[in-house]
């Protein structure tokens, strides 16, 4: 939609005051081509060539309302935001006009709201000539080119360590941890019961009364490394059964020293009566 407010006279040149200029005397202006308000009230402004500075507000809102007055004749269905910043501009007209209150209400004075919308616009020409500065710079692809076949970037590194030997062994031990394979396995181990142990003790003690060491029943095992420790603790363990049972006497002349053991009198656990009918068996 295009609004066409046509001047009188083509050629006239425009002055610096505003207030002589009558709102006929806009540029032809497109309101599809504007992204907002704020951008066709620059439009407004830069057309007749105001310093943004010096902006006269109440200049520019006469401007903006009759080119939205001149624009609605035209076409109904204007957006709503260019009649809501009309609505604001009449507000704020209103306000500049009348002379000040003594004691004002909540809220800022229209000298306050027309310098926010100048600095807003302001800021909003910034933005567009920062835009249209960068869109004028050359470009890759459109006014210059890159090489069909760059060369590539040799990269070279150089390492330079800062550790001592800890760190080194620390970091070998880690590596190594992570590739090391072990694997372990428990073969089978003999284990002597209290019961084997009983029966040999009924079996060696028993053809004496006297007095012996415990080690002098055992000799013939502590040459077998896998059987040393398994036959002294069963066997230690058989002895106290058998001398809780009554069997056996055990005696010791102080802490560590050697145990002795012997039968008690002439009685013989079943399993010595046993073993000596088995060996005459034998001899027969």
């Amino acid at each position: 939609m295009t609004a066409t407010a046509l001047p009188d006279a083509a050629n006239e040149t425009w002055t610096s005051d505003a207030e002589t200029r009558s709102t006929s005397e806009t540029l032809v202006i497109a309101l599809d081509g504007f992204e907002g308000p704020l951008d066709l009230l620059l439009g407004l402004a830069k057309s007749q060539k105001l310093d943004l500075s010096k902006l006269s507000i109440l200049d520019l809102a006469q401007q903006y309302l009759a080119f939205i007055g001149a624009a609605k004749n035209l076409r109904l269905e204007i957006a709503a935001d260019y009649l809501v910043m009309a609505a604001w501009l009449a507000y704020l007209k209103s306000k500049l006009l009348l002379p000040d209150d003594p004691e004002p209400e909540q809220g800022q004075s229209g000298k306050e709201l027309a310098a926010q919308l100048a600095f807003r616009l302001q800021r909003l020409e910034a933005m567009r000539d920062a835009v249209a500065s960068i869109m004028g710079r050359k470009q890759l692809g459109v006014d210059f080119f890159a090489r069909g076949m760059p060369e590539t970037i040799k990269l070279i590194r150089s390492s330079i360590y800062h550790s001592n030997v800890f760190d080194l062994l620390k970091a070998y031990a880690e590596q190594r941890k992570r590739t090391a394979v072990t694997s372990v396995q428990w073969g089978g181990r003999e284990v002597w019961s209290i019961k084997q142990a009983r029966e040999r003790l009924s079996m060696l003690i028993g053809a004496s009364v006297n007095w012996e060491e415990i080690d002098q029943y055992l000799e013939e095992y502590f040459s077998q490394a896998e059987l040393g420790k398994t036959v002294t603790a069963s066997t230690f363990g058989a002895s106290l059964e058998l001398a809780r049972e009554g069997y056996l006497e055990i005696r010791q002349a102080e802490a560590f020293a050697p145990l002795y053991l012997r039968w008690r009198g002439a009685e013989r656990p079943a399993a010595v009566e046993a073993h000596n009918a088995n060996q005459a068996k034998d001899n027969a």
